[in-house]
C-alpha cells in the first residue's frame, strides 16, 4: 500500500475527513494543509484506517496509548499547580489572620464608641431632668401663691355648684312630697 493511499479507510471516515477539510478551508487554510489537518483528526479519532485487515489494530489501543500519554502530562503540570495552590492558601490564610486583627480593633472602638455615647446620653438625660427642677425652684413666690390660690378657688367652686346641687335637690323632693 503506498504511502498516503485511503484505501483502509471507511466511507463514513472519509465523509468525515472530507467535511472537516470543508471547514478548515473556510477558515482559509490552504487545500493541502487543510487535508493534513482533516485526515490527521480522522486519524486521532479512530485510531487509523477501519477497514478490514490482517494488521489492522483497533482503536482502544491507541486512545488507551494516549490517554496514558496525556495523564502523565496532566500529572507533570499537577505537581506544580498543586505547590502553587499551596503557597496561595498559606498566604490567604496569613492574609486573612493580618486582616482579623485590624477588624478586631476596629470592632473594639466601636464597641468603645457606642458606651461613650450611651454615658453622654445619659449624662444629657440627668442635666435636663436638673434644668427642669430648677426652673421649678427658680419660680417667683408670687407665681407659686398665685397658682395656690387658682387652685383653692377652682376646689371651692366645685364644692360650691355640688351643694348648691343637693339643696336643689332636696328642695324638689320635698316640695313633691
Amino acid at each position: 500500500m503506498p504511502r498516503g493511499d485511503k484505501s483502509a479507510y471507511t466511507s463514513k471516515q472519509k465523509r468525515q475527513a472530507e467535511h472537516i477539510e470543508d471547514s478548515e478551508m473556510e477558515r482559509g487554510v490552504s487545500r493541502d494543509t487543510a487535508e493534513r489537518i482533516a485526515w490527521a483528526t480522522v486519524n486521532k479519532q479512530d485510531g487509523g484506517g477501519k477497514a478490514s485487515g490482517s494488521g489492522r489494530r483497533p482503536a482502544k489501543k491507541a486512545t488507551r496509548k494516549a490517554t496514558r500519554q496525556s495523564t502523565a502530562k496532566k500529572t507533570a503540570r499537577k505537581a506544580p499547580a498543586k505547590k502553587a495552590a499551596k503557597k496561595t492558601t498559606r498566604k490567604s490564610t496569613a492574609s486573612k489572620t493580618a486582616r482579623k486583627a485590624p477588624a478586631k480593633k476596629a470592632a473594639k472602638k466601636t464597641a468603645r464608641k457606642s458606651t461613650a455615647k450611651k454615658a453622654a446620653k445619659k449624662t444629657a438625660r440627668k442635666s435636663t431632668a436638673k434644668k427642669a427642677a430648677k426652673t421649678t425652684a427658680r419660680r417667683s413666690p408670687a407665681k407659686k401663691t398665685a397658682k395656690k390660690t387658682t387652685r383653692r378657688s377652682t376646689a371651692k367652686k366645685a364644692t360650691k355648684k355640688t351643694a348648691a346641687r343637693t339643696r336643689g335637690g332636696n328642695s324638689s323632693r320635698s316640695r313633691a312630697g
